[in-house]
């Protein structure tokens, strides 16, 4: 962690220690304790330990990083029951408002210490202790999820064949360093949206900045799970979301102008309600990272190259291709078999109208197969040459298979800024890293100020799907930020198409 995160998890546990210390100042007394030993900051919580006759552990465990602070709520509450709190209810109240609620138990004259003997003599009920078993699994579960690893479902086919629709992966948390949520006051295990009422699952009334514990640089070729970088802004409707994203319908609407399509949709907020949302919050992708920050990446005729140097295909990714083959009819099994085709799919498989000639969708792993087994002729990939891609500027002649060259921002690093490649790195510098940013009259002006470079706070990477024609990835929405990387894809668990793919469980992620 860097000293700006260390600053944030400081404060939040000192805060911890300070809040609770008003209320405590009326109680101390009442447990025949000097009161002003609730006035010092971790001292408070070592004599609260002591009055409720607390392991001793528990004093030391709050010092962990963000799960320390679940340890002293959780000592809150162990000290309140000596004073005869047992409700549910106020259990909540200490934890909602970090302790505050002793000042109004310290007030109540009813209030009578009856220490460590009387909590024994407390019997809960039954449903009382099914509730406290709910909270404590839900607790668990979302340090666990925060922390550790958590399971995604794999929706679409943009990371074929390496990962296929309704694979069910776990995804590390560890292996770039556990992030804490900018948005802490959540619903427990919903993303960012309730079901039914179709309202946020979360409140803004704490934000926490990016704050990642013992982080590590994301590596070339991982398979990697991030918030979608378009995602903070979105139309909120079904069709719409990440499915058609915000910044897509504008320009589609503007036919090519941004201006022009974003103020058609804040002019027709019935048909196009939209949705803020934080970086935590946005939608979950997961796709490849073909380069990391401080590459030079360019896409010559559908192969990546990177710093100079051509990368291998993933054995798994898959494009389209044109095969001739020498005459031989195609057996169906066989083609499943050695090959993964289903020639009766026709996504696919297709005939092309002339003898001996397919539209096959191959992974490279049998591209290769098929020119070793000598059964095709010819093996020709179908080179997109029209379709527009980020960053959508009219005089680019980017497209999906043939793009860049594209220097990928470092932390750190100074780019000197021009007309040319204002266009690729303005939201970088603007949304992203939180500048005011903007090219006018021929030179650049940041946070108001005339500038002809800028230095980097952030690391970026590069995204694309296994399905190099079937995924919407970075070629369509550039960078991803250091701040939005969720996590790595590490296992399949679980995989299921009208049964269970028991071929694909527990199997690695490469």
């Amino acid at each position: 962690m860097d000293a700006h995160q260390i600053a944030v998890i400081s404060l939040i546990s000192l805060i911890l220690f300070i809040l609770p210390a008003f209320g405590a100042y009326l109680l101390f007394p009442k447990a025949g304790q000097p009161g002003w030993k609730a006035l010092i900051p971790v001292l408070n919580t070592y004599e609260m330990l002591r009055i409720a006759d607390r392991p001793l552990i528990w004093f030391f465990l709050q010092f962990i990083p963000v799960a320390g602070w679940f340890i002293t709520l959780g000592l809150l509450i162990e000290f309140i029951k000596t004073f005869g709190r047992f409700k549910f209810w106020e259990h909540t109240l200490i934890v909602l408002t970090l302790g505050l609620y002793l000042i109004v138990i310290g007030m109540d004259p009813k209030t009578r210490f009856i220490g460590r003997e009387g909590v024994r003599k407390y019997k809960k009920s039954t449903a009382r202790e099914w509730i406290d078993a709910g909270v404590f699994a839900v607790v668990a579960a979302t340090l666990i999820r925060t922390f550790v690893f958590e399971a995604y479902t794999i929706p679409t086919g943009s990371m074929e064949k390496t990962l296929l629709i309704n694979d069910f992966l776990f995804v590390s948390k560890f292996s770039y360093g556990p992030r804490i949520p900018n948005t802490p006051l959540s619903i427990p295990f919903v993303h960012n949206t309730m079901p039914i009422t179709n309202g946020n699952s979360y409140v803004e009334w704490i934000k926490i900045p990016y704050t990642r514990w013992f982080p590590s640089p994301v590596k070339r070729n991982d398979v990697v799970v991030f918030n979608f970088p378009e995602g903070d802004t979105v139309i909120n409707l079904p069709e719409y979301q990440s499915l058609r994203p915000y910044y897509e319908v504008c320009r589609e609407l503007g036919r090519g102008n941004m201006d022009s399509g974003r103020q058609i949709v804040l002019d027709n907020p019935d048909q196009y309600p939209l949705v803020l949302r934080p970086v935590d919050k946005e939608e979950n992708y997961i796709k490849r990272c073909t380069a990391i920050a401080g590459d030079t990446l360019q896409i010559k005729n559908q192969v990546l190259w990177i710093n100079g140097k051509a990368v291998p295909f993933p054995a798994e990714s898959e494009t389209n291709y044109t095969v001739v083959t020498k005459g031989q009819q195609l057996d169906e099994q066989a083609m499943k078999d050695q090959y993964d085709v289903d020639i009766t799919k026709p996504e696919e498989f297709q005939t092309t109208g002339m003898a001996n000639q397919y539209d096959i969708l191959l992974t490279w792993a049998a591209h290769q197969k098929m020119v070793k087994s000598g059964l095709a002729v010819s093996i020709t990939p179908d080179i997109d040459s029209q379709e527009m891609v980020w960053p959508y500027t009219p005089t680019s002649t980017w497209t999906r298979d043939n793009f860049g060259p594209l220097w990928i921002p470092a932390k750190g690093a100074t780019l000197t800024l021009t007309p040319q490649n204002y266009p690729i790195y303005q939201r970088a510098i603007r949304v992203y890293e939180h500048n005011e940013f903007e090219l006018k009259d021929g030179k650049f002006w940041l946070n108001g100020q005339p500038v002809t470079q800028y230095t980097f706070k952030m690391n970026y990477y590069w995204m694309m799907g296994d399905n190099r024609h079937g995924s919407q990835d970075s070629r369509y929405w550039g960078f991803v930020p250091e701040d939005h990387v969720v996590g790595e894809a590490a296992l399949i668990w679980m995989s299921w198409d009208h049964g269970v793919r028991w071929s694909r469980l527990f199997k690695k992620i490469k």
